[in-house]
Order: structure tokens, then sequence, then C-alpha cells
């Protein structure tokens, strides 16, 4: 695809601009178009870096979204964006700004602090080692010490859910729902949440055949078969029963989404 037919959206930051960078995707994805190529550059310094970009979005005909807290980088970014007639988007400074007139307070203006290895980061990467070390039920002993314990059969988005629970530093375990195997009695003892994954039949039918051929087996596999699939929603659906959990339906949902849920039910 050439240059010239992509829509180019700069994100830069004086930190790793990730903030900028998920909301110029989240933003693309509203649109019916796959020709959006998003540059980021991050740990911007000096204004003349500023300047460089500017006039590399010009050349491409795309804007830039921003997250800098250096107020000489933001005052240059607004000003030569204005001058050159570069549309720029501020993501974060609207907000600053309203948490100063809001709440009569000043900022840090320091880069970086969403990374910033402080306690709540450290929380995170053991959230993470904790998640990776109880996947998929190889360790009853951590549905006893997880703070979330996600159930469902094969193919639920059990494991990318706790991963991403994880990042957000809640130590999170799973265990597959199958037909063969009793589930441990742990899981029943626990007293922190359990939450039950549910999708629909079709849906699963659908990852499951897709699965199996990316793994260059044959689809026909009673993994991916409709009758071997009910009777396992059916199976889990009693397990779930009998914990009492709450359930959520993942099929049109996206990991952020049910994370939200889940997050959700945490708060007391």
């Amino acid at each position: 695809m050439s240059e010239q037919f992509q829509k180019v959206i700069f994100v830069c930051s004086d930190a790793v601009g990730e903030t900028a960078e998920a909301v110029a995707r989240a933003t693309a994805r509203q649109f019916a178009t796959e020709q959006v190529k998003i540059k980021r550059y991050g740990n911007i310094k000096h204004e003349d870096e500023i300047k460089s970009i500017i006039h590399e979005a010009l050349q491409a005909g795309g804007f830039i979204a921003y997250t800098l807290v250096q107020p000489e980088l933001r005052e240059t970014m607004r000003e030569e964006t204005i001058k050159l007639g570069v549309r720029a988007i501020d993501v974060m400074g609207p907000m600053m700004q309203a948490f100063i007139d809001t709440f009569n307070d000043s900022p840090k203006y320091k880069p970086g602090l969403l990374h910033e290895m402080d306690e709540n980061y450290y929380r995170k990467i053991e959230a993470v080692e904790f998640a990776v070390k109880y996947d998929d039920g190889k360790d009853a002993r951590g549905l006893l010490q997880a703070q979330v314990v996600l159930v469902g059969v094969s193919r639920t988005s059990k494991t990318p859910l706790s991963i991403y629970l994880a990042h957000k530093g809640i130590k999170t375990a799973n265990y597959p729902l199958t037909i063969e195997v009793k589930p441990p009695q742990e899981l029943f003892t626990a007293t922190n949440l359990v939450v039950g994954l549910s999708m629909q039949p079709e849906r699963l039918l659908k990852i499951r055949t897709e699965r199996l051929k990316a793994l260059g087996l044959p689809s026909q596999a009673n993994y991916a078969s409709m009758d071997r699939i009910e009777k396992e929603l059916k199976f889990a659906s009693d397990i779930m029963e009998r914990l009492k959990c709450p359930i959520i339906d993942v099929t049109e949902k996206a990991i952020e989404e049910t994370s939200g849920l889940i997050m959700e039910l945490l708060v007391p």
C-alpha cells in the first residue's frame, strides 16, 4: 500500500506514548477503513523533535495526538501546529486542566508516571507472575490465593482475561471445566470472587474449529463437535450453579469489556 493513500496518525509523548496510541487506535476502529497507520514517537525531550514530527505530519497529510506534560513542549506543539496548519489533539491537557480548575491543585509535570516503578508497578508484576503460575488449573492452591478465579470451558478467554486483569494488579487464577475431570475441592471452598465465563455454542464451535486448523489438526475432531460443546457447556453450567457465582457471556465481548465487568464485581 503506497504511503500517499494511507491515513497517518502521529502519536508523540515525553513518556512512552501508550495512552495517546490507545486513544488513537480506539478512534480508528470506529471508522470503516484499514488504511490507518499510527507512528509513535516516545520519550521526546527537545523542542526540535516536536518541530520535526509536525513537519512529517504536514507532509503526510495526517494529524497528531500527543500526551506532553512538560509545559514548554506542549507550548511548542501548540504554536508550531497552528503556524503550519497541522491538526493536533492534546489527549491529556483538557483532563489536567479540569483537575486544576476543579480541585485547585497543581500537576507534577513529570513524564512517565503511568509507568513509574512504584508499589503499584511491582504489584502488577507480582500479579502477572501469579497468573502465569496458576493458569489453566496448574495448581489448585492458586484458587485459594487468587483475588479472582475464572472458570469456563476451553476457549472462553480465561487465560487472556487472567493476564489482562493481572496488568491491572489483580491476582487471577483460572480453571478449565472439562467433563472428564472433577473440579478440585479448593474451587468450592474459595472465599474469593469466582466468575463463570460462558459462550454461545455456535461461536465456540467456530473458535475451536479455527484453533484446530491453526494446530494443523482435523476440524472434525470431537473437541470441535457441536455435541461435545453442548455437553461441556451443560456440565460447566451445573458447576457454576453449584458455585453460585456470577456468569458473564463473553460471546460478543472484548477482553477489556469483560475485564471491566469483573472489576465492577470486585468493588464492595
